[in-house]
């Protein structure tokens, strides 16, 4: 049975890194690569870059890390959406391993 992904994406890379770590430190998960997304409005926006940032679990502990990353990033620049996978198929688990910061 494939494990469960969490999904966050918040604005900028720092909020990225302290939400992984707040989401790292609160429950028993994995982190897969960072994703980047740039907005269609970035002039608009305080930070025009939405970073996704991927746990990996148990629906458990991936809800807990997801609760943790989420008040991390609150606290620095916000959150657009996040998600819980409970059961990631072969073929979502596949997108999994996207990395948009290795193109340019």
């Amino acid at each position: 049975m494939n494990s469960a992904a969490g999904l966050i994406e918040v604005y900028g890379l720092v909020a990225a890194f302290a939400a992984c770590d707040a989401g790292c430190k609160a429950a028993n998960v994995t982190v897969e690569t960072f994703d980047k997304n740039k907005p269609g409005n970035p002039d608009s926006l305080d930070v025009p870059l939405i970073v996704l940032v991927k746990f990996r679990g148990s629906v458990e502990d991936v809800t807990a890390a997801l609760e943790a990353a989420e008040a991390e990033a609150n606290r620095i620049s916000g959150v657009v959406s996040k998600h819980v996978i409970a059961n990631v198929t072969e073929g979502a688990d596949k997108m999994m391993k996207l990395n948009a910061f290795d193109k340019n």
